[in-house]
């Protein structure tokens, strides 16, 4: 039979299915074997490997187990399933499931992949009341981003910048930002996380203006990620890419070590218990 070839930059379906076959070859394993382990035919694996069919969510979670893929498949299932991502969007969980290092500044509010269940859920319930999402979107969402999380068990390193101003803007109000501010202090004590502050006073100094992710790949190639109000935008231009990272180790440099950062964070967090009572 004829092998189907499919561009994995097509659809995020084909990439899903594209590499759900070179997980299911470097483990060695043939249709039959997997779908064995996972209890599905192996005609239903042939038809998601080749994007005939779109697999359950069930299907993905026991092949993301069987072939140890660390919520890889599950993470890419959510970004073909939701629709309202913003374009450009998926294109960059693509290339983030697999980096080895992951660098980010965020302006305005705490990054996805650190964020508390409850500040992305007040976040995506305001979507929602502003009639800009639908529940089910934003609930679609919210299961992505979980997905996303486990990149804090497998990634081996994440460096964070954020400006002050995340610290101060009240994401579903007091008392979920207690629990935020918590949580960025536990996640701090993770060897693998490195947290640093960009303080007010830096004022015109700070390098970026917008919110910037940069990616290290296994082969030590680094794209960018940023966006607009409309889209994302996946750089992968060499030179590009270079210069952010020259600005993202200034910024390193500019910001507040980590020890004076995670004071800045307890600090934040005892202010607003103060109003949360």
């Amino acid at each position: 039979m004829k092998r189907i070839t499919l561009d994995p930059t097509s659809s995020p379906l084909a990439a899903f299915a594209v590499q759900l076959r070179r997980l299911r070859e470097a483990r060695g394993l043939t249709q039959v074997e997997l779908g064995t382990l996972v209890r599905y035919s192996s005609v239903y694996i042939s038809n998601v490997e080749t994007a005939k069919q779109a697999p359950s969510l069930k299907f993905v979670q026991r092949a993301d187990e069987a072939l140890t893929a660390g919520g890889a498949l599950e993470l890419l299932w959510w970004s073909w399933k939701n629709g309202a991502l913003i374009p450009g969007f998926p294109e960059y969980t693509t290339k983030e499931r697999e980096a080895i290092c992951i660098r980010l500044f965020e302006t305005s509010m705490v990054p996805g992949v650190l964020q508390h269940p409850d500040y992305s859920a007040a976040y995506e319930a305001a979507i929602v009341r502003r009639g800009e999402a639908t529940r089910t979107q934003a609930d679609e969402r919210l299961q992505l981003l979980s997905a996303r999380k486990k990149l804090l068990k497998r990634t081996l390193t994440i460096h964070v910048v954020l400006d002050e101003a995340v610290l101060h803007r009240p994401i579903g109000g007091p008392g979920v930002m207690v629990q935020q501010m918590t949580h960025l202090e536990s996640l701090s004590a993770q060897p693998n996380v490195v947290l640093q502050v960009t303080p007010f006073s830096l004022g015109e100094e700070r390098p970026f203006s917008h919110s910037v992710t940069l990616l290290t790949l296994p082969n030590r190639a680094m794209v960018g990620y940023t966006e607009t109000l409309q889209r994302g935008y996946l750089e992968q231009d060499a030179e590009i890419v270079a210069g952010w990272a020259r600005k993202y180790d200034r910024l390193q440099v500019d910001a507040l070590p980590r020890a004076n950062s995670l004071t800045m964070i307890h600090e934040a967090r005892k202010e607003l218990e103060r109003h949360a009572r």
